[in-house]
């Protein structure tokens, strides 16, 4: 009976293909995070005064730095055995393989840079980068689910999906829209917090914090319920996106924790675009000098 109440799923992953060129759903998913990103910066850089230069540089490093951590991710966590030998290999990105932790990593280092070379605090863009990357997570986890990959295990539960494309035929947990859904509703709290709570200004720290334990705590219990991906994770006590999520958790549970103990920082003048505040500094002299606000 739950089979019969169960969806199958039967979905053709490929949007369309010209000879050998083939363009799946997953990587239009993947441009959408990448735009959304690009977009939301765009919109911040404005907002806060930095001049368009900022956001053509954020852009560029956040892009490179996700794509490549994503990449190189899932070829050192999953197989770098194989892909150490075959190095090569690591740049046939149309074969699939793209791991999440990865390009956490990547997207980490590029924003460092990126901070290094424009002079904007580290964790100005840590917090701001947050808002796309959730969304954009749940988008990508979406583009799994039309590639027919990453699932749970056998489910009686009467939302199973049976993935005909990838062999099964009993329904499994759709995985994928279960992280999706988290990654969304951490989104929404996120959102609160900057636009209602002005969080990315008075509690610097936070929003990173709080996405870093909405994203990595619902992986690493959704990891119960998922298939191994790859065959030496059936004899380990956590899987590998488990052990992998644990730093983030942690680092998310000390932002949040130091973030709140502190005095709400005193906020900045918003100058429009192009504009000078009117003490004479610049956006990078305020930035660069908030101070946390005096207890009353």
């Amino acid at each position: 009976m739950n089979i019969l109440l169960s969806v199958v799923w039967d979905f053709d992953p490929t949007l369309f293909s010209i000879g050998s060129l083939e363009v799946r759903y997953y990587g239009v998913t993947w441009v959408i995070a990448l735009m959304l990103g690009g977009w939301w910066f765009m919109k911040w850089t404005k907002r806060d005064g930095y001049p368009d230069k900022t956001y053509d540089n954020v852009f560029w490093f956040g892009i490179l730095g996700t794509v490549i951590g994503a990449r190189l991710g899932h070829c050192l966590f999953y197989d770098p055995a194989y892909y150490l030998a075959h190095p090569i290999e690591i740049l046939y990105t149309r074969q699939g393989g793209m791991a999440s932790h990865g390009a956490a990593i990547g997207l980490l280092t590029g924003l460092w840079l990126f901070s290094r070379k424009c002079k904007v605090p580290y964790i100005w863009s840590l917090d701001r980068v947050m808002l796309p990357v959730t969304i954009g997570g749940a988008f990508v986890r979406l583009g799994n689910l039309l590639n027919s990959e990453i699932y749970g295990i056998e489910t009686d539960l009467p939302w199973g999906f049976i993935f005909v494309r990838a062999g099964e035929t009993v329904p499994k947990h759709p995985t994928q829209i279960y992280e999706a859904l988290c990654y969304a509703a951490t989104f929404a709290v996120l959102a609160w917090l900057f636009w209602k709570r002005d969080s990315g200004h008075k509690r610097p720290g936070l929003l990173f914090g709080v996405g870093l334990i909405g994203v990595f705590l619902s992986r690493f219990f959704i990891e119960y319920i998922k298939n191994p991906q790859e065959a030496f994770e059936e004899n380990m006590s956590l899987m590998m996106g488990q052990w992998l999520s644990i730093p983030f958790i942690v680092l998310g549970i000390w932002l949040v924790v130091r973030s709140l103990r502190r005095p709400e920082a005193v906020d900045f003048p918003q100058p429009q675009p192009g504009s000078r505040p009117k003490s004479g500094k610049t956006k990078e002299d305020i930035m660069a000098n908030i101070r946390p606000a005096k207890k009353q």
